[in-house]
């Protein structure tokens, strides 16, 4: 797996992390005022919830997640989602989160589920089960 451009050194570890065990089912990535990396700005196990909760409103973020949901016929499943959240309210920030959403899909050739949320309800957790399922 080559470490794409763009992306932190402590990015890619949380990325592995979330990769290798269970004690993380969520990365958020974000663009630092004076960096042009993607840097980690959260891991950690969180909820459907506190995944919402930790979206700003006006800012653009890149987030990998593993959503745990029951299939239809009833067996427990767990996918990863690349998700690129970018609200109306972010301005001027979208080409440089693209670049980072294009380089963070080609370097987890793994996940097949992608999404973009421009509101909270893009993001709905039947919404994401049936991209998922």
């Amino acid at each position: 797996m080559n470490t794409p451009t763009g992306l932190s050194e402590d990015g890619v570890g949380a990325l592995q992390h979330l990769k290798e065990t269970r004690g993380i089912n969520t990365v958020i990535l974000s663009y630092r005022d004076t960096a042009d990396d993607l840097a980690l700005e959260v891991e950690g196990n969180l909820t459907h919830d506190e995944l919402i909760q930790a979206l700003p409103a006006d800012e653009p973020r890149l987030v990998v997640h593993e959503l745990s949901f029951a299939s239809a016929e009833g067996t427990r499943r767990n996918v990863r989602l690349v998700i690129f959240w970018i609200p109306a309210l972010a301005g001027g920030q979208e080409e440089a989160y693209t670049a980072g959403y294009t380089a963070l899909k080609e370097f987890l050739t793994d996940v097949h589920v992608h999404v973009t949320a421009r509101r909270r309800e893009h993001l709905d957790y039947r919404r994401l089960v049936a991209l998922a399922g």
